[in-house]
């Protein structure tokens, strides 16, 4: 029971200062005409002011309330290291129950997991998100039992008491880390990419540990790692190429050292996806005609591609007495094109093109052996295909892949992807490509004996797109020179910009228009497996784990010759994936993850939390500490001890107000001494 008195003025503070100023003014001016009644005027003016100031005797019934104890647990992954999860556990329990003990405490207990999406340890958030639930006047101490590698500080709540961090771990804890820097998401194919490694040791690194160099493997793509030895707490710059566009998987990694808190972060794992800087296309015409054009609209439509394009105007046969002088054409550079530099081309398009003597055989037959060593060739075939100067009866016909019969056929007909077109990624989904039927094609080149894969057929299921590989390298025929005509819209046309795009990436090797192909993208712990394949079915995805352990995943067809799945990581780091011929390689997440980055118990990143509240540190090493009650705003630790601040917090069960003057009193005083002034000045 607790009482007071309190005011509950009637009238606004202001006016009832400038009532009482009026009083004090009158009584003043009453004295000093020398008025004998001026005292009791002055009482009685002074009880009408206290009147309207309101005076309540207040009498309150209140039952005090327990103080309340935040207990916080680190169970993120960093804290499994060692036996530091079955010491946070048996302090936390010890804790609890030395709190519970104290008369009018109330212990909460919190537990922190590791945070999604690999995250770290959100203390902070968990803290904040506990506080939130509680009464903030009855929050008395915060106990923190964890490593201290905490990773979300910037959201460090305001506290009301003083927060303390039981630091687990041992005094002779050491762990060896590998840390890659300046790794880029992307990297050009065939210029070199500087990343930075660097060993470092940390903690209490034993005499048997403090030599200067360490060895560190590096692979890629799961391949057989090679052994380097590097210095430790440098900075080593490694210069690395691309072996393939698309994505490369890098795994660095060193041996775990005896005794080292965790070989979780002894290795590295950074994926870069491989492009190419510049494609170098050459274009040969064999004549003028509408097609060039779209093939040059195309080709330079691309930015990264530097093309070179030659039309044969004017041929070697023809003779119509023009002085040569006098001509401003420019010379065919076959000898520079087709002997020198024919390495530097990605791609080489014949358009129309027939022989004329231009190219002798001998630059033919080095353009065969620049598929056959990895190049790629594109014929688009006209009517000089199927006649005696035909590119197939050259050098080229042992990679050609289908003979001409010498007809033209001439007449409508509506492109189909085949059977076999409709898996190949090159003419996969082209309907979805163009809204509405395609539009006629009016002249194709017959062909026999195709030895490629025929991905669209024409008039009366002739081949009309023949794709082979050859070696090395890649060719490709297109039985018509009326592609043209989807590009003007021709009865609707067609996916024509799309099928030339598709036809050429292909044959230039880029990765997601492989046939057969293997790969996986990731999300989070989850892997989403994607094989294409010409055939009707595939055989279950084997998966290799980090761990080693090995899982066999079945595929389901979604569209045609596209089979996927998804897969559950139980772990992060390098998975292997194999069907049939197809490898694949993967990372989930980091090789090391943030939990495993720092893993040497420190109080110094929650120092700055700490001490903004009094708060303290101890091991759990040295066993736990006392707890000791202090007053708010004083130090909170000492030496074997922390300190809890009581709140002193109550409910207020009743409140019970009796008025000090009320209005009968406050009108009888007035009237009486009023009257008794009146009767003091009447004297006189």
């Amino acid at each position: 029971m607790t009482a007071e008195i309190i005011f509950d003025p009637l009238l606004p503070l202001w006016l009832v200062a400038a009532l009482g100023g009026m009083a004090l003014t009158g009584v003043a001016l009453a004295l000093w005409r020398g008025l004998s009644g001026w005292a009791w005027r002055g009482l009685a003016a002074l009880v009408v002011i206290a009147a309207l100031a309101g005076p309540v005797f207040q009498q309150e019934d209140r039952a005090p309330l327990s103080d309340i104890v935040l207990v916080v647990e680190d169970r993120s992954a960093s804290q499994s290291l060692a036996d530091r999860a079955a010491q946070t556990g048996s302090a936390a329990d010890a804790l609890a129950a030395r709190l519970s003990a104290r008369e009018g405490t109330e212990v909460r207990r919190v537990t922190v997991p590791d945070g999604p999406d690999n995250t770290g340890t959100l203390a902070m958030t968990a803290l904040a998100e506990a506080l939130a639930r509680e009464p903030q006047g009855r929050v008395a101490g915060v106990f923190l039992l964890s490593d201290g590698r905490v990773h979300d500080l910037d959201r460090a709540p305001g506290l009301p008491a003083p927060l303390h961090l039981l630091l687990s771990g041992e005094e002779d804890d050491w762990d060896r880390r590998l840390v890659v820097e300046n790794a880029p998401a992307f990297a050009i194919l065939g210029e070199e990419v500087t990343l930075t490694l660097r060993i470092e040791d940390t903690g209490a690194t034993p005499a048997s540990e403090a030599g200067d160099t360490v060895p560190i493997d590096i692979s890629v793509d799961g391949a057989e790692p090679q052994r380097f030895t590097i210095e430790k707490g440098r900075d080593i710059d490694v210069p690395l190429r691309l072996p393939h566009g698309g994505r490369n998987v890098l795994q660095f990694s060193t041996p775990a050292a005896e005794g080292e808190l965790t070989d979780r972060n002894n290795s590295a794992l950074v994926q870069i996806n491989g492009v190419r800087d510049r494609l170098s296309v050459l274009l040969v015409s064999g004549a003028p005609h509408p097609g060039g054009r779209t093939w040059r609209n195309l080709l330079k439509s691309d930015s990264s591609v530097d093309l070179v394009h030659f039309t044969i105007l004017r041929p070697p046969e023809k003779q119509d007495g023009v002085p040569v002088g006098e001509l401003s054409l420019i010379a065919f550079p076959t000898r520079e094109l087709f002997l020198e530099k024919i390495e530097d081309f990605d791609l080489i398009i014949f358009d129309r093109y027939k022989r004329r003597g231009i190219l002798p055989a001998i630059y033919l037959e080095n353009v065969r052996n620049y598929v056959e060593n990895g190049g790629a060739v594109l014929v688009a075939a006209g009517p000089d295909y199927a006649s005696a100067d035909s590119l197939f009866r050259s050098p080229l016909e042992a990679i050609l892949p289908a003979r001409p019969t010498a007809r033209v056929v001439t007449r409508p007909y509506s492109p189909t992807v085949t059977d076999l077109g409709q898996r190949h990624p090159v003419t996969a989904g082209l309907a979805s490509e163009h809204e509405g039927p395609w539009g006629d094609w009016l002249r194709q080149i017959e062909v026999t004996d195709p030895t490629g894969d025929v991905v669209m057929s024409g008039a009366d299921d002739r081949p009309l797109l023949v794709l082979d590989r050859v070696e090395e390298g890649r060719i490709a025929l297109l039985a018509s020179d009326h592609a043209w005509l989807w590009n003007r819209g021709y009865e609707g046309g067609g996916p024509q910009l799309e099928l030339l795009r598709r036809l050429a990436h292909w044959l230039m090797k880029e990765p997601e228009l492989e046939e057969e192909a293997l790969w996986a993208t990731a999300t989070g712990q989850s892997m989403r497996i994607i094989r294409r394949s010409l055939g009707e079915a595939v055989p279950p995805v084997t998966i290799t784990t980090p761990s080693g352990d090995t899982v066999e995943v079945p595929l389901s067809e979604t569209t045609p010759g596209r089979f996927e799945a998804t897969y559950e990581g139980p772990q992060m780091g390098l998975y292997r994936l194999e069907n049939g011929e197809q490898t694949a390689v993967i990372g989930l997440g980091p090789a090391a993850p943030v939990e495993f980055e720092e893993t040497i118990a420190s109080g110094a990143p929650l120092a700055p939390v700490i001490e903004g509240t009094n708060g303290g540190v101890a091991a759990l090493s040295d066993g736990l500490p006392r707890i000791r009650e202090v007053r708010a705003g004083r130090p909170a630790s000492g030496r074997g001890w922390l300190g809890i601040t009581p709140r002193g917090a109550y409910q207020t069960l009743s409140v019970t107000q009796t008025a000090i003057l009320p209005p009968w009193l406050v009108l009888l005083l007035f009237a009486t001494l009023m009257l008794t002034g009146w009767l003091r000045e009447g004297r006189r």
